[in-house]
């Protein structure tokens, strides 16, 4: 490695290391070795390696000392070409060190990456929809990508780094100063010029690089935001194309900006040590020279101080910046465990049990819930504030109490906020309730398996989400052993069989990020057909019609008396028209079960329910009689 080659990696390091690294406890170090015990017998061998590689990089200037001292000695070409064939099997084993070494850090760290990624992948599934509600996504994936990933060098990079230099570093010194320990101490002396600017420029370029990520990231910002459907269709609708344009250029000129003033730093600061370490080179063949010539020093000795002068300087400089290369790995298995460290609030007992078999009632006894805290689900670095929401923990169900019989339709009404989508949840067990019991089939869910409740309960939402995945791999989501006839089966039961075949790729058309390819209408009665490829015992629609046009409406509200029939169902809705055929419709307020009966009891009564009714259906009334 020539110096220029060490200056430049240091100015790295020092660009890419943590700002202010900070003390890491000794807990993490401890999990950190519980993740690393499965690939110790491979950890072990890549340490050795490091050693004997370290070991062959001082031999070899050693021995092309040896090599001038027989030509200027004049002892013969076979001790020169002995020397040299030496010189070479050192170079062929050190080359086959290299690709063994190499092969188990790759086997290391893709192996301590997939064990990272899959431990923090099935506990964030683990996470309560309120973690999801308040977590960015690009700071969740950025703990399974770039952590996981920096936190994996420790192993592949920074350990063989430490264990390799420390080697080097013991070596080389007792050569040197075995050779001559004048040239060695004139050496030492002129370290600090090459280290400590290395160190202070390295942060001043490690200021300008941060500075560049904070533009690059409002671009990544303003980007995703812009290029999705949403975002795009807002743009457009209110003419800011140009305005926008003008901001991204802003941003991006900026960003060439310091590209600019990063490349010139760097190169001055490169350029410098390269003089610096050209000098002690230089200072070396002089003192090493003078040696020589008075009689002390061989002249094969001078060239040996020469090559290893680099093997000093590289491991001193790599070692100078050693903490912030394993700060950096730490603070990355530390920001890995803190996802782990999130407890899940809904975990199966160990003795939970399955649904009853048949058709199943849905019973609310006395339920009483607040959603949880923040500090009970999130944390400040996912959110990307400061200081976690202190708000939260108050009580938004209060004392709730409902039964939906087998096969009978129980409907939810009231105002926005009120609590409706809330009880939705509860049923299939997204959160559980702080009193009173939510039961399947006269279980309470807590003493249900997650897996029952997911089979026996099936939900659509207002939004219907969909994945960018084809038509097939989305519906097989609800059951991924159905047959094709199964499937084309739902897709007639939610009146769209007729649109996926005309499709170009019918069933394997791809509907796009959260199914904007199709119409409002299409994407809910797709959802439709999810839910009915499933089959569940026990259906939940949370305002599956709500965003509908009447056409659209028409069709869904056909597709779902399909999913309803002979089925337990909580049904969520605001339009009433939708509900008025319900076996018993409950008026939500605050949390509270005000009214319930049937649509033209509650009606009769004129309470909430028939001021919610004559709200909708007052203006058409109006309209009629005029």
């Amino acid at each position: 490695m020539s110096m220029e080659s060490i200056a430049w990696n240091q100015v790295y390091r020092q660009m890419h290391g943590p700002e202010e690294p900070r003390r890491v406890r000794g807990a993490t170090a401890r999990r950190i070795l519980a993740f690393a015990r499965p690939h110790r017998g491979r950890l072990i061998g890549f340490v050795l390696l490091s050693i004997t590689s370290a070991a062959l990089a001082v031999a070899t200037p050693v021995l092309a000392g040896d090599v001038v001292n027989a030509i200027v000695e004049g002892d013969g070409e076979r001790t020169v070409i002995r020397l040299a064939l030496v010189i070479a099997g050192i170079a062929v084993l050190d080359a086959g060190f290299g690709l063994w070494s190499r092969w188990l850090s790759s086997r290391i760290g893709e192996g301590l990456i997939l064990d990272l990624r899959t431990s923090v992948f099935d506990h964030v599934q683990k996470m309560p929809i309120a973690f999801f509600n308040r977590t960015r996504t690009g700071a969740l994936v950025s703990r399974l990508n770039n952590d996981v990933i920096g936190a994996q060098r420790a192993f592949s990079t920074t350990l063989s780094g430490v264990v390799g230099n420390l080697v080097m570093l013991v070596l080389t010194l007792v050569v040197m100063i075995g050779i001559s320990w004048q040239v060695t101490g004139l050496a030492l002396v002129l370290l600090p010029v090459f280290v400590i600017p290395a160190r202070r420029m390295g942060r001043r370029l490690a200021g300008i690089q941060r500075e560049a990520a904070d533009h690059n990231a409002a671009m990544g910002n303003q980007m995703t935001e812009r290029f999705s459907a949403p975002g795009a269709t807002l743009v457009k609708l209110f003419g800011r194309p140009a305005q926008e344009s003008a901001e991204f250029a802003s941003r991006a000129r900026r960003v060439a900006d310091i590209g600019v003033r990063t490349a010139m730093v760097q190169t001055t600061f490169v350029t410098a040590l390269t003089l610096v370490s050209a000098l002690a080179v230089a200072v070396v063949y002089g003192l090493g020279g003078t040696l020589a010539l008075r009689g002390t020093l061989d002249a094969g000795d001078v060239v040996a101080l020469s090559l290893l002068l680099v093997r000093l300087y590289a491991p001193l400089t790599a070692l100078a910046s050693a903490r912030v290369d394993v700060m950096s790995a730490l603070v990355s298995f530390e920001r890995v465990f803190e996802i782990l460290d999130l407890a899940p609030l809904i975990t199966d007992r160990p003795d939970a049990g399955s649904v009853p078999a048949g058709p199943v009632a849905v019973e609310f006894d006395d339920v009483r819930f607040a959603y949880p805290s923040a500090d009970k689900v999130s944390l400040a670095s996912l959110e990307e504030v400061a200081v976690l929401d202190t708000r939260g923990g108050e009580e938004v169900l209060h004392g709730i109490s409902l039964r939906a019989e087998p096969g009978q339709v129980v409907a939810l009404v009231g105002s926005s906020g009120a609590g409706k989508s809330t009880i939705a949840q509860l049923v299939s067990r997204l959160y559980d309730v702080d009193a009173g019991a939510v039961r399947i089939g006269g279980v309470d869910v807590r003493d249900l398996t997650a897996v029952s409740i997911r089979a026996t309960v099936g939900m659509v939402t207002q939004d219907g989400h969909l994945f960018h995945d084809s038509i097939r791999d989305n519906l097989l989501l609800a059951r991924p052993e159905a047959s094709e006839e199964d499937i084309w089966q739902a897709l007639r039961r939610a009146r769209l069989i007729d649109l996926v075949r005309a499709l170009p790729d019918g069933l394997d058309t791809v509907v796009g990020e959260r199914g904007y390819r199709l119409s409002g209408g299409e994407r809910q009665r797709l959802t439709i057909a999810r839910l009915l490829l499933k089959e569940p015992r026990v259906v939940i629609l949370d305002e599956a019609t709500a965003s509908l046009d009447s056409t659209s409406e028409a069709a869904v509200q056909a597709a779902l008396n399909e999913a309803l029939a002979g089925r337990t169902a909580l049904v969520i809705a605001h339009r009433l028209s939708t509900i008025r055929a319900a076996d018993q419709i409950l008026v939500v307020e605050d949390g509270r079960i005000v009214e319930r009966g049937s649509h033209d009891d509650l009606l009769r009564t004129g309470g909430r329910y028939r001021e919610l009714h004559d709200t909708q259906f007052a203006p058409q009334t109006a309209t009629t009689t005029n």
